[in-house]
């Protein structure tokens, strides 16, 4: 992957955290929290803030479950859907780009804690108003940068879509 910025995301029902890393991807910081509206309107937003942020890719969390299935499994419904949604933002961003933008999933298991615990511990002067959502954002991001700078290039999957005009055009709805 090209080096550059990164957004970082936290997908939710009725809210998406993002949050974005400097050029060199020593650290991620809450960028802005989308209140969802339509998939439509949702994805011309985060095309946006990836064409402001000249990011080169996007992490998305991946709500994984705690424990495994009988099969052995740590996705459920929650993760499952948002690797559909994910795959849609990829094909959005593409046609609103023009271009494609990798989407690089990461696990996001006990983000919002850990975001809530960061809020909590900053003193008072410190306390900017993030949004929760977009400190997990950060939280989900750091720590995809920090596994990238101890050189594990491990992730939970990724979609990689080729520029348009070379394969199926087809964007799924």
């Amino acid at each position: 992957m090209d080096r550059g910025k990164l957004l970082g995301l936290d997908v939710g029902l009725a809210r998406i955290g993002v949050a974005v890393c400097d050029p060199l991807r020593l650290a991620a910081r809450p960028l802005t929290v989308i209140t969802r509206r339509s998939r439509n309107e949702d994805f011309a937003v985060l095309a946006a803030l990836v064409e402001d942020e000249e990011a080169v890719a996007v992490i998305c969390g991946l709500p994984l479950t705690v424990t495994t299935d009988a099969g052995g499994d740590v996705e459920g419904t929650q993760a499952r859907t948002t690797r559909k949604w994910a795959e849609r933002l990829a094909h959005a961003l593409r046609a609103l780009l023009g271009r494609p933008v990798p989407v690089i999933f990461w696990d996001e298991r006990f983000s919002t804690f850990a975001a809530q615990q960061i809020l909590a511990d900053r003193p008072p002067s410190k306390r900017q108003p993030v949004g929760e959502d977009a400190a997990a954002a950060a939280v989900i991001l750091q720590s995809y940068v920090d596994a990238q700078a101890r050189g594990d290039t491990s992730d939970f999957g990724r979609i990689d879509l080729p520029p348009r005009g070379t394969s199926s055009d087809a964007d799924i709805q």
